[in-house]
Parts: C-alpha cells; structure tokens; sequence
C-alpha cells in the first residue's frame, strides 16, 4: 500500500487497535477530561520530534490519545529494550513501530529515530529519560535536540500534566484518583535547531521551554493540589523533592546494576 505521510495513511492495525482501545480506557471507562491547547502546533505532515515532559507512565499512551483525535496522526516513540523484551509487550511495540532504546548503548536508536524522522514520521522523546518522580522538570539530555538537527525537523515540545493520576513511579495506582482526571496537554512553538548548534545550549534551551510551559499548567490544573501526593513539594504537595527523588533513583539504578550482574 502506498504511503502519503509518516505515520498518518498507512493501515497499522495493531496501531488502530491499541488507539481505539486508548479511547475506551481514557474516554470511555475512566473518562478523563483532556484539556488541549497548542495542538495546531503539531504539523499535520512530515518529521518532527516531539518533546515529552515524563510525570506518568502512560503519558505516551495519553499523547498519541489526543494527538490522533485531533490530527489522525501516530507517533513512534523511544521507549527502552526491556520493554521490548517483554514477550507480549514487546510484540506490540514492535508491530506499532516504535523505537528501541538500550540505555547503556543508544547508537542505534538515534540512527532509527533520524531515519524515521526522515521518512516523515513523528517521533515522541522523553528528553528526561525516565519517570520524573519529583513532578519537576529534571536535567534534559540532548538526544532530542541532536537528532532534530540532523534529520532537518523541527522539536515541539509538549507537556503532561495529570497523566501521573493513572500510574507513575513509587505510587500505587488508584481508581478515585484516575477516575475524570483533567490531563492538560499543552504544546509549545516548535522550536529548530542546526548542526551549527550547540546540543548542550539548545537542550537547555528547550528545558526551560519546558519548564515555562509546565509552571503555566500547574497554575491552571483544576484540581486542589495543596497536600496531595501528585503535585510538586515546591507547590505544596507532597511529592519527593528532586533533591531527595535523585537519591532514590541513584539507589534504584544501584539495584538494577547490581541484579544484571548476577
């Protein structure tokens, strides 16, 4: 079957699936109210990497949730080897054509991501690279600027907020949270970089895009956040600071290091 655009025209239907199971979930039985504003943002044709603020584990799913509903396009997201190496898991992501990530060797993930870009595809990047469990905007690393240059796209940057209600990190999940949770998605100005940038100033860059745009959410989440364990402990909440989510996490990679090598 001919293909049109990256991501939009050609028949996935494990992609279809999964996208019309997201909309029974998310709209249907738990019936989140998506709070949208920037989507005409996104370009409704050819590349672009779209930047991820990471507070949920199921922002991926409620970002293609609302992009699909408002410009019928899929994106192909970064997500780590064992996620794919998971026996079922890992079959959908690749039948959805995402992107695998070894996090201690990354080389061939970024040339897939630049060629996919290439190709016309979206191509979603949590620039944290992992769940931030703070519910700040941590030290961004510079593969989404890096691969936005190279491929000649543009990077939006988009941010998440309230997908942490369904399920995030050290938290267990909990229907009267999730159950109509606002989830505000706010798109920023795509913002274009060149080879003649510097990756370090450009992410950086981008981070405090981010982090603008994320303190605008905040302010404007319908939901009483004062004491409560998802919102940030500079706001009142009960969250870690990222002072002491840092040492957990150390701790955390400790572990895992440590369970590899046995």
């Amino acid at each position: 079957m001919l293909v049109k655009e990256g991501g939009r025209d050609r028949h996935e239907p494990i992609y279809s699936l999964a996208i019309g199971i997201g909309r029974v979930l998310f709209g249907g039985l738990l019936q989140l109210k998506p709070i949208v504003s920037g989507i005409e943002l996104i370009p409704r044709s050819g590349g672009a990497v779209l930047a991820l603020t990471h507070f949920g584990y199921l922002d991926f799913a409620l970002t293609e949730w609302v992009v699909w509903l408002h410009t019928r396009r899929r994106i192909r997201f970064l997500a780590t080897q064992a996620a794919f190496d998971k026996p079922v898991v890992g079959w959908l992501l690749r039948s959805m054509r995402h992107i695998s990530v070894n996090m201690q060797a990354g080389g061939d993930a970024y040339v897939n991501a630049v060629e996919a870009l290439r190709s016309g595809e979206l191509v979603g990047v949590f620039p944290e690279a992992g769940v931030s469990a703070s519910f700040t905007v941590r030290k961004f690393k510079t593969g989404a600027v890096r691969m936005s240059a190279e491929a000649g796209t543009p990077i939006v940057p988009i941010v998440v907020w309230g997908g942490q209600m369904l399920k995030t990190k050290a938290h267990r999940a909990r229907l009267r949270d999730a159950f109509r949770a606002p989830i505000l998605v706010d798109v920023a100005e795509p913002i274009r970089v060149s080879s003649a940038d510097d990756p370090q100033v450009a992410t950086e860059q981008l981070r405090q895009t981010m982090q603008a745009h994320l303190n605008r959410t905040q302010a404007s989440y319908p939901r009483t956040g004062s004491g409560q364990w998802w919102q940030p402990a500079h706001l009142g909440g009960t969250a870690p600071t990222p002072e002491v989510a840092a040492v957990a996490e150390t701790e955390r990679q400790r572990r895992k290091a440590a369970a590899r090598g046995r």
